[in-house]
């Protein structure tokens, strides 16, 4: 339960194409993002899902874009040849974190959205991600960091973009192995220990990434070892603010925390409760009918 809880705190990706910015963004400034090929009907139905506000500025993604930093990572057929998931970004307040949610998104997870956009230095936004029909949800990661760099004032560097995306895809990978949750919270748990001490070798860098697997009870292949050590040595040498990482983690954490200890979040974990222990039951049930009868 602590581990699967840790895994939705985080979160793996994000994309973009550089553009210019627009300064004057404030809390409560709206931003969507459509993906190209949508059709009419389908973009008035994604933007009713919304309830995006009429003077929401709008900005377009291209299938282009998509394979500028997927491309080599993942296989073509996956991106596809048409951009179509979407997105509306909310501009939160100074300080107030990252919170994703998703609809009709199959391949990348809000918590994959939520880690990787924290490296790529995306901060403080409330973010939907959705589509008119299932897709893996390419097209609206190129949107998000668009949108990002349009109302902050902020150009991403490319390679920070590059490895971002990476590490989206890696963690994904890792997904099918150890589970989405257990490989969000693993990438995490890295990224927390580097923001502390920054590791100064590969041999540091691989013991930080064996401990805080053992930690978290996940057991890797050396491949997955290594996989993983030449994604933060990319990091480790570019310029991403580790403190800000950090910082975002924890709000995200304590969003979660304030959750839990709410009468919603009560409520929620109380019906989860009940709900399993009446599928107890009923198995329970099973068993001694089957016994009963036997007897």
């Amino acid at each position: 339960m602590k581990r699967t809880l840790i895994g939705c705190l985080m979160a793996s990706l994000l994309l973009a194409y550089p553009i210019a910015a627009a300064a004057d963004a404030a809390e409560g400034d709206v931003i969507i993002t459509l993906g190209e090929n949508l059709t009419d009907s389908q973009k008035q139905q994604v933007l009713n899902e919304m309830n995006a506000p009429e003077n929401a500025q709008t900005i377009t993604v291209s299938n282009t874009e998509e394979h500028k930093y997927l491309d080599g990572l993942i296989p073509k057929a996956q991106i596809g040849t048409k951009a179509i998931s979407s997105s509306m970004i909310t501009i939160g307040a100074n300080g107030s974190g990252l919170d994703v949610e998703t609809h009709n998104i199959t391949w990348v997870t809000k918590e994959m959205y939520t880690n990787a956009l924290i490296t790529a230095g995306v901060k403080d936004a409330k973010i939907y991600i959705t589509a008119p029909f299932p897709v893996s949800g390419t097209a609206a990661l190129t949107g998000l960091m668009k949108a990002y760099e349009l109302s902050s004032d902020k150009v991403i560097p490319d390679d920070v973009k590059k490895v971002a995306n990476e590490e989206m895809v890696k963690t994904a990978q890792l997904g099918k192995s150890i589970g989405n949750d257990q490989a969000v919270a693993l990438l995490t748990r890295i990224k927390e220990e580097m923001a502390k001490n920054p590791p100064q070798t590969d041999a540091d860098l691989r013991s930080l990434i064996e401990k805080a697997a053992k930690d978290l009870g996940i057991t890797l292949t050396q491949d997955e070892i290594n996989s993983l050590i030449s994604l933060f040595n990319k990091m480790k040498n570019l310029n991403i603010d580790w403190n800000q990482v950090n910082d975002q983690l924890s709000k995200a954490k304590n969003k979660i925390s304030t959750f839990l200890n709410s009468e919603e979040g009560k409520t929620f974990i109380q019906n989860i409760i009940d709900i399993l222990k009446e599928i107890w039951n009923a198995i329970k049930s099973v068993f001694t009918s089957s016994n009963q009868q036997q007897q």
